[in-house]
């Protein structure tokens, strides 16, 4: 991803990788069944880039905003949950190839997923983090070089 290589903040960060990942998602969706190979590698592609950021998230993010107050507990929690299921989702597929019964669905489910979470951390724990005045940059800096070592 190119995210990673500009200094941002870690809301600017993690929506540019929000904002790609959906994009994949949508290009994923506007493929014919045909086009085997080219889903395969795109769902790579996005299982990767799904890795690396629920990776930085968990790892620098949630325990940054865990740590800024207790209120945010369940917010994270949450968070996580859907990480997990996202990763169960996310191991199916990378065993599974674009012929599979539920291989479209798998991909389809978890970029649902994918959007509901996006959703609830753009609504939700961004404006949290903001208003909680957590050192945005730092946190942000910090992401963008664990993403490229995960890179």
């Amino acid at each position: 991803m190119t995210t990673a290589n500009k200094p941002q903040d870690a809301i600017t960060l993690l929506t540019a990788q929000h904002r790609e990942v959906h994009a994949m998602f949508e290009k994923f969706e506007n493929m014919t069944d045909r086009a085997k190979v080219s889903k395969k590698k795109l769902a790579d592609e996005i299982c990767q880039a799904l890795i690396m950021h629920t990776t930085i998230e968990e790892e620098i993010l949630y325990p940054a905003v865990r740590e800024a107050t207790e209120e945010t507990e369940d917010m994270v929690d949450e968070a996580v949950v859907e990480h997990a299921s996202a990763k169960d989702l996310i191991a199916q597929i990378q065993e599974m190839d674009p012929g599979d019964d539920l291989y479209d669905a798998k991909v389809k489910v978890l970029g649902e997923l994918v959007d509901h979470h996006v959703e609830e951390e753009e609504e939700e724990m961004f404006p949290k983090m903001k208003e909680l005045k957590l050192d945005l940059k730092a946190l942000g800096e910090e992401m963008a070089a664990r993403a490229r070592e995960l890179q």
